[in-house]
């Protein structure tokens, strides 16, 4: 082997070296990511041994609180657009769902859950009881729709209205799915994304679920992937996917337990979601002919975060807000 090549192979296994030295990213303790990611109103609740991130907000008076519910890989974060239009008039609870944001992996009681919907489901239900909430507006986003729709099914009761926001639940064919989605679908490699994760990866699968990627700014990336890092939060993420496929079995089953709703219902989709196209937005529109459907042309798979402003516009009427 010639110098000149030694050289090039001994440069590419430096340069090498240096990218997955720059790719580690090992877990962060919880205890250093509260002081930048909860400050007030955030609170934390000990819910049968899980510690939940929460933040409740509004008069305590409101007899039917707005319960907010985020999605995949997202945080209570990205429901602060909302919460600020609504808190002057409504109680608004938002939180971190287990496996992701400052909540992290399901334990305590919920330690041998599935991570499956219905065991989210459940897990919101015993939170409300924990906040003394008997009744409730709910709406989520994404993944956070689909637990949204869940409960409704599971305690019809103790929804009064129910918006879903590009909500999941149904089969669909997306036309774009983040990176970061994908490597935690592929086995081993989803293990290996537990010690190396290039914060190019977050922000590339952020940017991905905006309509606008020109409006993800580098604070928002950071969230993102200081969020991610939070201890235990990959590995609940590798089993959610598992648990989603187990769940993709049942959509026949889903599709009946929303036809079954009977509470007003707003239906909110992103005309440039290329994660769960608006043609899902028609398949919850025909089981459920009462409800409402508006769609942002411009927006993406968050519109709420993207433009809270446009989204509340909505739902401000839904949920009774005088002007």
């Amino acid at each position: 082997m010639s110098r000149w090549l030694l050289r090039v192979v001994g440069a590419l296994l430096m340069a090498s070296a240096l990218a997955l030295a720059l790719s580690r990213a090992p877990d962060l303790p919880v205890q250093g990511l509260v002081a930048r990611w909860a400050p007030p109103p955030s609170d934390f609740i000990d819910l049968h041994g899980q510690l939940v991130h929460v933040r409740d907000e509004g008069p305590r008076s409101d007899p039917s609180p707005i319960v907010l519910i985020h999605g995949t890989s997202a945080s209570l974060h990205t429901w602060q657009g909302w919460s600020a239009a609504l808190r002057a008039q409504r109680r608004v609870i938002t939180f971190d769902l287990p496996a992701f944001g400052l909540t992290g992996p399901f334990s305590g009681r919920y330690a041998q859950s599935t991570y499956r919907g219905d065991d989210f489901a459940r897990f919101v239900l015993d939170l409300l009881d924990a906040l003394g909430v008997s009744r409730a507006v709910l709406g989520g986003n994404s993944f956070g729709g689909e637990v949204a729709w869940r409960v409704a099914s599971l305690a019809p009761q103790r929804v009064e209205r129910l918006i879903l926001v590009d909500a999941a639940g149904y089969p669909f064919e997306p036309q774009s799915v983040p990176i970061g989605f994908q490597l935690a679908r592929v086995p081993l490699l989803n293990r290996l994304t537990e010690w190396l994760l290039p914060r190019g990866v977050v922000e590339s699968s952020v940017r991905a679920v905006y309509g606008d990627p020109s409006k993800v700014t580098s604070a928002l990336v950071d969230r993102y992937f200081e969020l991610t890092l939070r201890e235990g939060n990959r590995r609940a993420l590798v089993r959610r996917f598992q648990a989603m496929q187990v769940d993709s079995e049942s959509f026949s089953d889903n599709r009946e337990r929303v036809r079954a709703l009977k509470m007003p219902v707003l239906v909110l989709w992103g005309g440039r979601d290329r994660l769960i196209p608006p043609a899902t937005a028609r398949l919850f529109q025909a089981d459920l002919p009462a409800a409402k459907v508006v769609i942002f042309d411009k927006l993406g798979h968050v519109p709420q975060e993207e433009d809270a402003a446009a989204t509340m516009a909505a739902v401000g009427p839904f949920v009774g807000l005088v002007p």
